[in-house]
């Protein structure tokens, strides 16, 4: 067994042990994190039928990804990295999770590219929960403000990802 198959069924365990302990009994989503990794490292937990990944950047996951994702559509992919308003017609294409909605200016532009490809992502803002001035991040004092402005957008906003 290829051992990222045998990390990941360890973290499982791992996990639902301490659920067990505390009488929980749904399992958490486990994003594999492959960023960096080429795409040898990471077919075993593929071909194992783990499902999500997280990527930090636009077109690494467009290199690596997108003949997979056409083999394989229960295959979702996370964008974990800061998304330039520039690269949003890739994000659209290739990623079902963005983790990193930002500012007004890049909800625009993803829900104006979502009409284009006729894709929904689920979304996730970023939250800068410290207000520290060297982290991206909507102000937490603004989030529901920045909230409804996405929701007006048709945005389907999931959830927050905070720093």
């Amino acid at each position: 067994m290829h051992n990222s198959v045998q990390n990941l069924i360890n973290t499982k365990n791992i996990i639902k042990s301490r659920l067990d302990d505390l009488k929980i009994s749904k399992l958490p989503k486990i994003i594999a994190v492959s960023k960096t990794f080429k795409i040898d490292k990471i077919l075993p937990l593929v071909e194992y039928g783990h499902l999500d990944y997280g990527e930090n950047k636009v077109q690494e996951a467009l290199d690596k990804w997108s003949d997979i994702k056409e083999k394989n559509s229960d295959i979702k992919l996370h964008l974990i990295g800061k998304l330039q308003t520039n690269k949003v017609k890739f994000a659209v294409k290739i990623f079902d999770y963005i983790h990193s909605l930002d500012s007004e200016k890049l909800a625009n532009k993803i829900a104006n590219e979502q009409i284009k490809q006729d894709k929904q992502l689920k979304i996730f803002i970023q939250v800068n929960i410290g207000n520290e001035e060297q982290k991206l991040g909507i102000n937490k004092e603004k989030l529901a403000d920045f909230y409804k402005f996405c929701k007006n957008l048709n945005l389907d906003i999931i959830g927050t990802m905070c720093i």
